[in-house]
């Protein structure tokens, strides 16, 4: 199969974070497979599931470390509250990034979960712009969009989920 990751990244749309995917994910990796080689194909079927291996690239490590980090930072938090030892509920990492307690104290005192979330979510994709910079055509990139493609799914899923459904099931499960 010849190599068509420079054309393939070149027809790709700009994704916006709030934005609606262009696309399903399984959309975006059947053409992954159709347009570059298979086994980077594979490593981006990997992402879906958090599968991939951080010694797979360097930039999967570092999205993995920061996401790592993140989530520690609101056991952290969590644990203060419940007066419980963090310790055993934190990973190990390796990302010292600044200012994520900040935006980790934000997002769990902000009044609305959803809001909350979405707090960390804008935060994850700022990081990904971070990640992308010096990355324009190549495997990195499809990486970050790859992972972009799938912030944005999770959004949609949550948007156009019938709340109203959602709210009849959590209140039969009541005693």
């Amino acid at each position: 199969m010849a190599n068509l990751s420079t054309y393939f990244i070149a027809s790709l749309p700009m994704l916006h974070f709030g934005g609606r995917p262009p696309f399903s994910f399984e959309a975006f990796l059947a053409r992954c497979e159709e347009l570059i080689p298979s086994e980077d194909a594979a490593l981006i079927r990997s992402l879906r599931d958090s599968g991939a291996s951080p010694a797979a690239r360097p930039i999967i490590k570092k999205w993995l470390d920061f996401d790592t980090v993140i989530r520690n930072e609101l056991v952290k938090i969590r644990a203060v509250r419940k007066k419980t030892d963090p310790a055993k509920y934190t990973r190990p990492d390796g990302y010292a990034g600044t200012g994520l307690y900040h935006i980790a104290l934000a997002a769990h005192r902000n009044p609305s979960p959803l809001e909350g979330e979405k707090t960390l979510d804008r935060e994850r994709w700022n990081f990904l712009d971070e990640l992308c910079l010096g990355h324009y055509f190549d495997l990195e990139f499809l990486i970050i969009y790859a992972y972009k493609l799938l912030i944005l799914a999770r959004w949609e899923r949550i948007n156009t989920a019938d709340k109203s459904l959602l709210l009849e099931e959590a209140l039969a499960g009541r005693p």
